[in-house]
C-alpha cells in the first residue's frame, strides 16, 4: 500500500488558566486529513528544546499555519514600538528555526498567512506590522464582529505572475480569495519569488526559488472550506503530491 504523508503543524502557545497550552486551528488539521489525506502530527511550541532534526526527519511535509499573534518586530529587525498583539516568542523561536532547517533537509512546505511571513522572516526578510497603516495599502484585516462566512468570504483578486506554479493551478487570471491579515510582507527576503499580489501590490505569495520540493507560501487561508473551493484545494492538492512523494521516498512500498 502507498505510504500515508505525515504532516507537521507547529502549535500556537497559550494561556488558558492556569497553565499553557500547545494548539491548533481543527481548520487546519481537517485539511490535512480530509484534502491530502494524511496524518497531521502537531509539533510544539518549544523552540531550541525540540530536536527539530529529529522531528522533521519523521516528516513528509510542513504546513506553516495562521495564527492570531503577530511576529515580534525584533525577528526582523524592526521597532519594538511597532508590535502588535498578541504576540507568541515560543511559536516565532520554533518555526523560524525549523523552516530553514526544512528547506535544507528537502521537506515540502506550505505556509499560510502567519506561515508566509514566518517564512519571509526566517530567511531574513521584514514585514508591516500594521498594513492598513502603510500608504497605498488597503486594510486587509477581516471585518470585526462578522460570522464565519462573512470573514472567509472572498475579499479580493489575485495577480498571478505569469507561468508560476499558483497561475498552473486555476482557470482564472485573477482568483478571488479571502482576507484576514493585519501584517503582511515589506522587504522580501532574497531567496523568495513572488508568485501573487493582491491589487494594491501587496505580496499574497511566494515560493521558494532555490530548493528542488514544493515550497511555496500563501497570505490568505486555503484551508478554510477548502473541497468547496476549486482553487484552494488545488493548492491543498499540489502540496500533498509532494508530500506522498516524500513519503514513498522514506518508506517505500511493502516496507
Amino acid at each position: 500500500m502507498p505510504a500515508v504523508p505525515v504532516i507537521g503543524l507547529p502549535a500556537d502557545r497559550t494561556f488558558i488558566e492556569p497553565h499553557n497550552f500547545h494548539c491548533v486551528g481543527e481548520k487546519y488539521l481537517t485539511a490535512v486529513l480530509d484534502t491530502l489525506d494524511a496524518v497531521p502530527l502537531i509539533i510544539p511550541a518549544l523552540g531550541r528544546r525540540l530536536p527539530l532534526e529529529r522531528v522533521l526527519s519523521m516528516l513528509d511535509g510542513l504546513l506553516l499555519t495562521g495564527a492570531y499573534s503577530n511576529i515580534e518586530p525584533c525577528r526582523y529587525g524592526g521597532d519594538a514600538a511597532m508590535a502588535v498583539e498578541p504576540a507568541d516568542p515560543q511559536r516565532d523561536q520554533t518555526t523560524l528555526a525549523l523552516i530553514p532547517l526544512a528547506l535544507q533537509a528537502g521537506v515540502p512546505l506550505l505556509g499560510i498567512c502567519r506561515g508566509m511571513q514566518e517564512l519571509n522572516v526566517a530567511l531574513g526578510g521584514s514585514l508591516h506590522p500594521r498594513v492598513h497603516k502603510v500608504a497605498g495599502l488597503r486594510d486587509h484585516r477581516e471585518p470585526d464582529d462578522a460570522a464565519l462566512e462573512r470573514k472567509y468570504a472572498p475579499r479580493h483578486a489575485l495577480r498571478l505572475t505569469p507561468d508560476g506554479q499558483l497561475a498552473a493551478l486555476v482557470d482564472s487570471t485573477e482568483p478571488q480569495v479571502n482576507s484576514l491579515h493585519g501584517q503582511g510582507i515589506d522587504r522580501l527576503a532574497e531567496r523568495l519569488e513572488i508568485e501573487a499580489r493582491a491589487p494594491d501590490g501587496l505580496i499574497e505569495a511566494v515560493r521558494v526559488r532555490d530548493v528542488e520540493q514544493f515550497a511555496l507560501a500563501v497570505q490568505w487561508h486555503p484551508e478554510w472550506q477548502t473541497l468547496d473551493n476549486p482553487f484552494y484545494a488545488a493548492v491543498f492538492r499540489r502540496f500533498g503530491e509532494a508530500c506522498r512523494q516524500r513519503a514513498q521516498r522514506r518508506r517505500p512500498p511493502g516496507e
